[in-house]
């Protein structure tokens, strides 16, 4: 499925080395972690703003799939909604394939508003892209560094 360009995504440039790092400290697995920013007040999706970044334990301790930890994500959860944010994406580690959502990353995309970051790290220098993805479509968002 060829992705589309959609919307932006922004990031602090530190935001985008934590996940890099967390993606390198997983490896030989797959690592995952959680994005966490502000939601619009009239239409409370996502605003695509990203204020933190926050690493999680993949239990399915795999190189091929992740899942984030149901206790990380509840944490994370509550954290962001005590500063009146939302958790609003998830990253992920890809070990031998592009930063290109596999089937299994679709087929389990939980909310179409997130944003859908992939590091890959099958090259010595990693590589990081935006998606989203909406009833199965594959949707590249433009990625702002900033910082």
């Amino acid at each position: 499925m060829q992705a589309m360009q959609h919307g932006e995504a922004r990031f602090d440039r530190r935001h985008v080395e934590a996940m890099i790092a967390h993606c390198i400290t997983g490896l030989p697995d797959e690592a995952c972690g959680l994005l966490v920013g502000p939601l619009d007040p009239v239409t409370f999706a996502p605003t695509g703003d990203v204020e933190r970044v926050v690493p999680c334990r993949n239990v399915d301790k795999s190189a091929r799939t992740y899942s984030v930890h149901p206790q990380d994500h509840v944490r994370a959860m509550n954290a962001a909604q005590d500063e009146g944010l939302d958790v609003v994406g998830v990253f992920h580690s890809h070990t031998h394939s592009d930063a290109y959502p596999s089937p299994t990353d679709v087929r389990q995309a939980p909310d179409p508003t997130w944003l859908y970051v992939l590091v890959s790290l099958k090259d010595p220098e990693p590589t990081v892209r935006t998606y989203r993805i909406v009833d199965g479509d594959i949707i590249e968002a433009g990625m702002i560094v900033t910082g």
